[in-house]
């Protein structure tokens, strides 16, 4: 029996394809150079603080696409909904998390906000219906990598986080789980993260329904 009963994923990059190829692909389509998103909005002092500020729901996305388009010098129309719209769901993610609950470990989402709307990058996901915890950071005013968000979500799965898996695409995040006593899988690769998911859970989540 595996020590680990609960599992915890972020949703951005973990449960949808990487998020770096559609910002690539909306950089072409816009006729910006390669990288000036990350450059502005997340490497940019005023532009990481607003984005903070959009996953702590202190700004709202229409605040954040104002001035993300001005700051890239494109319309701010949609602006999010633009830049990653070409998110898909990552199948081999989502099974296993499917595996993992008929299997009776239950699964939570924790995923930093990008705002609801105009776009809602959850759409379309059933989170409500398919896991046992979502906690989106907008809600309660913070966000990863906050140890107190952490703790909100370990107390909505009625866990402590020595029984938990945490997996992000982000490795500070990952990070931030572990020294709270998370084991953490940073996700690269999705095969591979299923790999080590079903070591550290002790449950075969490539096996079909």
């Amino acid at each position: 029996m595996s020590q680990h009963t609960g599992l915890v994923l972020d949703f951005g990059g973990v449960l949808t394809t990487p998020l770096l190829p559609v910002v690539l692909a909306f950089e072409q389509r816009e006729g910006l150079p390669q990288g000036a998103c990350i450059s502005a909005l997340y490497q940019d002092e005023e532009g990481v603080r607003i984005t903070s500020d959009l996953e702590r729901g202190a700004v709202s996305q229409t605040e954040w696409n104002a001035f993300a388009g001005k700051k890239l010098g494109v319309s701010p129309d949609n602006l999010m909904g633009r830049i990653f719209g070409g998110l898909r769901p990552e199948p081999l993610l989502i099974n296993a998390a499917a595996a993992a609950r008929r299997a009776g470990i239950k699964v939570g989402i924790l995923s930093n906000s990008v705002g609801l709307a105009p776009w809602d990058l959850y759409d379309g996901y059933d989170l409500e219906k398919l896991y046992d915890v979502v906690v989106i950071s907008e809600h309660h005013q913070l966000r990863k990598p906050d140890p107190e968000l952490f703790e909100i979500t370990l107390k909505l799965m009625e866990m402590p986080a020595e029984q938990c898996v945490f997996v992000d695409d982000t490795e500070a995040y990952v990070q931030a789980a572990e020294q709270l006593g998370f084991a953490g899988v940073h996700n690269k690769d999705p095969k591979q993260t299923v790999d080590d998911l079903s070591n550290l859970l002790g449950v075969d989540l490539t096996a079909a329904p």
